[in-house]
């Protein structure tokens, strides 16, 4: 052991924590106060081979042949002792991202408790299409498609929403029976490291889920990817590291799926609820501190309410409460690393150079106390820029957006999709055909109309350009964990 309270976040290998090496750790900081507060055993190179091959040994060993209803009921247990350990994981989640105690409860682990059902039920209902083909002379032949497992997939999985997003990968891959090497930010290494406990209480084999923590380069995520044991990748991050990674699988043509950056817009109508809209902008502009790949960096709004939809937001911004993540009044936590702060302060500069008007915020908030260690930052909103601007451009990943006037539909929706991006856009307006029309007219993988981060889980999620390649949700899931084979009989 080591001090940091003398706690250890332990890589999980075939079914068993692994006893970490002093000389391979790195500490855990609380981005709420700055504090190292455990150690992370980094995973080395042996490591990820132990765990390849032991996810390799559990298919062959009959986790890739077991029954489709044996594994949803796995999931099902999953889902259950996550309620039962409820507490636990929000403990856990607000360790690594300092996010607020009621965010952590509403959605980060109750969504993970909704993956494991989610995808139980989806894998259970699945079905296969068959074509009966006449032939000539009176004959006929049956085809169908049998899905297998894809194998071994690697995991690569954002500090953001840690649980969140892990969960939403790993059900549906565990669902249709493949196993996985798990790697998480080295940012937010616990609540991985916590399912591992819960996975295997429920029974699931030894060596299906593994956990290596680590960094990228030189490191446990770059050992995993480009493991030649690997046959897919399933990876949400920043485009810069997506397109790293493809690099790497390239020459093994494995598949991938990635959901990466987004630089999304919200175009407001003149027409609009203004409360409504003002309640929905400030949760996609401000959500998780800015740090969702959905929040909304660009705000178009009609000229004509444009003052009155700006001095809203403003006021809403003002009401956010930064402070202790178990103070329930907490609305608005850190960002994730004071590395991550250096880089949106870096966006807060240019945005002076680029003759911005700062309406709130544009610095770093005192909070007294152990806080000011902390990796804070004040929610900020800024007039007087333009598309040609990099902050208008660039994704940020904080809790900041652009407001942009606009006069026409056209020109609204010719801005909104005025981007390298394509995840998400939202649209507001009280007029039923203009939304469908303008939220279908957007270039992204999800369009909402007067609300904003709305899931059902079956359905598509995904984003075209530097946003991402494939589609996660539903049966979109099943289709990249499985590999089909045509059957053809002749009848």
């Amino acid at each position: 052991m080591t001090a940091d309270n003398g706690r250890w976040i332990r890589n999980f290998v075939d079914g068993k924590f692994v006893e970490p090496d002093e000389h391979r750790g790195f500490g855990k900081v609380d981005p709420a106060t700055g504090a190292v507060h455990a150690r992370v055993h980094e995973a080395d190179r042996p490591l990820v081979d132990r765990a390849v091959a032991a996810a390799r040994r559990a298919l062959d060993d009959g986790w890739a042949s077991t029954a489709v209803r044996e594994r949803a009921a796995l999931l099902r247990r999953a889902a259950d002792r996550i309620e039962e350990r409820f507490e636990e994981f929000v403990a856990a989640e607000i360790a690594d991202t300092g996010k607020p105690v009621t965010q952590a409860r509403e959605l980060d682990v109750a969504r993970a408790v909704s993956n494991f059902r989610t995808f139980a039920d989806v894998v259970a209902a699945a079905g296969q299409e068959s074509f009966l083909t006449d032939l000539a002379g009176g004959r006929q032949a049956l085809n169908y498609a049998v899905r297998k497992p894809l194998g071994v997939v690697a995991v690569i999985v954002p500090w953001n929403l840690p649980l969140l997003l892990l969960t939403w990968k790993i059900a549906p891959a565990l669902a249709c029976g493949n196993a996985v090497v798990v790697k998480p930010s080295e940012e937010t290494p616990g609540t991985a490291t916590l399912l591992a406990e819960v996975l295997a209480e429920v029974g699931l084999p030894a060596g299906v889920y593994n956990v290596l923590h680590g960094f990228g380069a030189d490191s446990a995520g770059e050992y995993v990817t480009s493991h030649p044991g690997i046959d897919g990748v399933t990876f949400t991050g920043s485009s810069a590291t997506g397109s790293h990674v493809m690099k790497t699988v390239a020459p093994r043509v494995r598949p991938v799926s990635f959901e990466l950056g987004g630089k999304n817009a919200a175009i407001v109508f003149d027409d609009v609820d203004i409360d409504e809209a003002l309640t929905g902008l400030t949760r996609s502009v401000f959500s998780n501190t800015g740090q969702v790949c959905l929040c909304t960096e660009r705000v178009y709004v009609q000229r004509s309410v444009f003052d009155e939809i700006a001095g809203g937001l403003v006021e809403r911004a003002r009401g956010l409460r930064l402070g202790r993540p178990l103070d329930e009044a907490t609305t608005t936590g850190p960002l994730i690393s004071q590395t991550h702060r250096d880089k949106v302060l870096r966006y807060f500069e240019l945005a002076e150079q680029a003759g911005a008007e700062v309406l709130t915020g544009g610095g770093v908030p005192r909070l007294g106390e152990d806080l000011d260690g902390g990796s804070w930052i004040e929610p900020t909103l800024w007039t007087g820029l333009t598309n040609a601007d990099r902050v208008v451009r660039e994704e940020i990943f904080g809790p900041v957006a652009a407001l942009v006037p606009f006069d026409t539909e056209a020109e609204a929706i010719a801005l909104a999709n005025d981007t390298d991006y394509g995840l998400a856009a939202s649209v507001w307006t009280n007029d039923l055909r203009r939304g469908h029309r303008v939220a279908q007219s957007m270039d992204v993988g999800m369009a909402w109309v007067n609300t904003w981060f709305l899931r059902d889980l079956r359905s598509p999620f995904g984003g075209a350009g530097l946003s991402g390649i494939g589609r996660e949700g539903g049966e979109s899931s099943l289709h990249f964990y499985t590999e089909p084979t045509n059957v053809c009989v002749q009848l």
